[in-house]
């Protein structure tokens, strides 16, 4: 606020204040009297109607108010202030010369946060056109575009609107599909705001083609595998982050698999078989562009390995050694031949002693009775061939 002495000879009575005042605010506007013998004090506005009459209200705006009315200083206040209202306020001192001066109102309008208009979508390789709008400050806003802490260089603009200016600051940058959710910034600088920005955040959204990739299952697939009873193949098609709503598979020179279900960009199949192998293709597409991956299947089948085959490698292999069992035959198969075979070296075994032990019984039954017709030989050898029965025996000795 500044102070203008408007007249500085001895007759003077009266000054004036300018005064600068935010759009909203509330405006004091006071006229200094010098030498004041009770003449009429005459307020008024920019348009030469009188708002007081020697302190009283002459003009129905309740947002005018005499707050002070002395010989040395009569002021009053302008609540909800508007562009409209500058202009000179006259302060008048009606005596035998009739002396006036002007207060000047002036209006701030400080910049409300920018807007941003794009002119046409942006569409990966082109160029867009961005238009950031400050539609009402005084005095003007200054504009600019700020990318990762870089300013970006615009035309810039100015249009009045009123007794205010539209400011606007008009960019052209060329996208690429890596430019889609990049932020940029319009940042509106005013002598009203102290040093503070209103920002208005950007991000662009770039539209592109789709990318299709396919990600296959990991591991070699065999039928009848129960580590693979459903296998799900991924279709990634990204569109602006999300997948397009045009995606088909299909199978290569051969219709689709019975058992192969299709939900969006996912194919499952159950229960794989020979009659799986082939080749399949996801395509999908949308307004920019399509693409489309492709990918084998190969179902082996899974091999028969008989227990003595087992058996042979583990018999055969160097104890301290770790057999390489073939990763398609279940640890529980293994496991079962394992103990198969040692229940079956175990009964071997529990065979041979036993027939070992009865076979040594019998020798020695024999041995005793020839023991026996030894010893009858003898005693009748003794006994001059006599007999208690009479009968006569034969003894080979």
């Amino acid at each position: 606020m500044t102070h203008q002495s408007l007249s500085a000879a001895r007759s003077q009575a009266v000054q004036a204040e300018n005064v600068t005042v935010l759009e909203g605010g509330m405006a004091q506007i006071s006229c200094r009297l010098q030498n004041y013998d009770g003449s009429i004090v005459v307020i008024q506005n920019p348009r030469r109607q009188t708002l007081f009459f020697n302190g009283t209200r002459a003009l129905r705006d309740d947002r005018f108010q005499m707050v002070l009315f002395t010989p040395r200083l009569v002021r009053i206040t302008l609540t909800n202030v508007s562009v409209s209202d500058e202009g000179g306020y006259f302060c008048q001192l009606y005596t035998d010369d009739t002396h006036h001066q002007v207060a000047t109102l002036s209006v701030i309008v400080p910049p409300e946060t920018p807007s941003i208009e794009l002119k046409k979508e942006a569409v990966e390789g082109s160029e867009v056109e961005l238009t950031c709008l400050s539609p009402r400050s005084k005095p003007p806003a200054t504009l600019r575009w700020v990318r990762n802490g870089r300013e970006i260089p615009g035309v810039i603009s100015h249009q009045d609107n009123g007794k205010a200016v539209s400011v606007s600051n008009t960019i052209k940058i060329l996208v690429e599909r890596r430019d889609n959710g990049a932020a940029i910034n319009c940042e509106a600088s005013h002598p009203a705001l102290g040093g503070q920005k209103r920002v208005r955040h950007y991000r662009l959204d770039v539209h592109f083609a789709p990318t299709v990739r396919i990600i296959p299952p990991q591991g070699i697939l065999r039928e009848g595998d129960s580590l693979m009873l459903l296998i799900s193949f991924i279709c990634f098609a990204l569109y602006n982050f999300l997948l397009p709503r045009n995606i088909l598979w299909s199978r290569v020179n051969d219709t689709m698999p019975d058992r192969a279900e299709q939900s969006g960009n996912i194919l499952l199949m159950s229960r794989l078989s020979q009659s799986h192998n082939g080749t399949y293709l996801c395509q999908a597409h949308n307004n920019y562009g399509r693409a489309a991956d492709h990918y084998t299947l190969l179902v082996y089948v899974s091999p028969f390995i008989s227990p003595l085959t087992v058996a042979f490698f583990l018999l055969s292999s160097d104890p301290g050694a770790m057999v390489d069992v073939p990763s398609s035959v279940p640890y529980a198969v293994i496991g079962g031949v394992l103990a198969l075979l040692v229940f079956t070296v175990i009964c071997v075994l529990i065979v041979t002693i036993w027939c070992s032990v009865r076979q040594k019984g019998s020798y020695l039954t024999h041995e005793a009775s020839g023991m026996d017709e030894h010893g009858e030989v003898q005693e009748a050898f003794l006994n001059g061939n006599d007999s208690r029965d009479g009968t006569k025996k034969e003894y080979l000795l």
